[in-house]
């Protein structure tokens, strides 16, 4: 559906160029929500303006639909992009215009009719929750509702692709999960192919089926979701997932598990933290550790959650006995796939 090939984009800084992208290539499925995640200035924003050719790239090719945009003229160009709605991160609304005739505005310009506009923006107001507001203004809704008018506005062209640059980082919590919730349903609903730019990782874990990692204008990782989350490989990844999934135990646990290893008189432990995802997050693995190596655990901290569905998440395990034991029960949970790191022993 995209594909990205080896894209380049430098800007003229005050200081010098300015290397916003360093060689992407990126293939995106039709019919997939696709995340893209990085702190600010990675070059996530530059790299979702290039696929509608809203920032042409220096080098490389960007191809949407089997169409090369990169070749098309002005013309081409503006008929390609029909195929692409981007939702913005401020709405841009005209406030001089309803809810209704913001989104007959592309309709408009495109010179379709006052019946045919009415037949494509009547059934996207209900779709997107607003079938009651279509006569308020900008000024008279709220940031959600605004958000939603814009998703109603990229889609009244009926495109293949929607684009989404930090649609969600202007609202609150609540909000933000509402507005995500309906991106799944235009997803399910209309087979549209989503691209979701985002610094956030929990945007990321309610709806990306793949995501991509952005640092310094590169993709340093990418994959399904919940192996990423699960297994990520790169230190960028590994601290943004901080938010969702911490690396380190709070202080007070850590506090409390010394205290319980320092107990004199008693069997070797270990403080075992374990990561596990999908089919494994079902399976009775702590009792099964009981039941084959005989020993005492101790769940101290956790955090279960799902991606795309699948459970996912964190236990700490204090696990006490013969050191022998220990080690044949971190290799079976390694077998078994659950990530295993020895945060402390006594």
């Amino acid at each position: 559906m995209i594909l990205l090939d080896n894209i380049h984009q430098t800007y003229r800084g005050p200081k010098g160029p300015v290397h916003a992208l360093r060689g992407v290539n990126l293939q995106i499925r039709a019919g997939e929500v696709f995340g893209v995640i990085g702190r600010s200035g990675a070059g996530k924003s530059s790299l979702v303006r290039t696929i509608n050719l809203l920032n042409r790239p220096s080098q490389g090719t960007v191809t949407v639909a089997g169409r090369s945009l990169t070749t098309l003229n002005t013309a081409g160009l503006r008929e390609a992009r029909r195929d692409i709605g981007m939702v913005f991160q401020h709405f841009n609304l005209l406030t001089s215009r309803t809810v209704y005739d913001n989104v007959a505005l592309p309709l408009e310009l495109a010179g379709l009719s006052r019946q045919q506009i009415k037949t494509r923006v009547n059934p996207l107001l209900e779709l997107v929750g607003l079938g009651a507001l279509a006569d308020r203004y900008p000024a008279q809704i709220s940031g959600g509702q605004k958000q939603r008018v814009g998703i109603a506005r990229a889609l009244a062209s009926q495109p293949k692709v929607l684009l989404s640059d930090e649609a969600t980082s202007a609202l609150d919590p609540e909000t933000t999960r509402a507005i995500l919730a309906l991106l799944q349903q235009i997803n399910r609903e209309l087979g549209l192919t989503i691209v979701l730019i985002t610094h956030q990782m929990q945007v990321i874990k309610q709806v990306a089926h793949r995501l991509a990692v952005m640092e310094a204008g590169q993709i340093v990782e990418q994959g399904e979701a919940l192996q990423v989350f699960s297994h990520p490989q790169n230190e960028t990844t590994r601290s943004l997932l901080d938010d969702v999934v911490p690396r380190e135990l709070p202080a007070n646990v850590l506090e409390r598990v010394r205290a319980l290893l320092g107990v004199p008189g008693q069997p070797p432990a270990s403080l075992l933290r374990l990561v596990f995802a999908g089919v494994e997050s079902d399976r009775p693995l702590l009792s099964d550790l009981v039941r084959r190596f005989g020993l005492d655990l101790n769940i101290v901290h956790g955090q279960i959650d799902e991606v795309q569905g699948h459970p996912f998440g964190t236990l700490a395990v204090l696990a006490r006995g013969a050191q022998d034991q220990l080690n044949a029960a971190i290799g079976h949970l390694r077998g078994a796939g659950v990530q295993v790191q020895e945060v402390a022993h006594a």
